[in-house]
């Protein structure tokens, strides 16, 4: 049960970096305001409350439907 556990804590947690990852890459596009501002001013706008919990829940509902698929076939 603990290695179902860690694995699916890593998945998860996998998700949340891809899912933070594109919204910093998407502060520094052409259009963002991270090149004019910096870093440190990208993720203050990208690591919100929000963010965070559309993040965790798209994590769930994605670890939730790979793990289904992954005993269906």
């Amino acid at each position: 049960m603990k290695k179902h556990a860690w694995r699916g804590a890593v998945e998860v947690g996998f998700i949340v970096f891809l899912f933070y990852s594109n919204l910093l890459m998407g502060e520094f596009e052409r259009s963002g305001m991270g090149q004019k501002r910096g870093l440190a001013w990208a993720l203050r706008d990208i690591l919100t409350a929000a963010n965070f919990e559309i993040a965790a829940i798209t994590a769930l509902i994605g670890y939730l439907v790979i793990e289904f698929l992954r005993t269906r076939f």
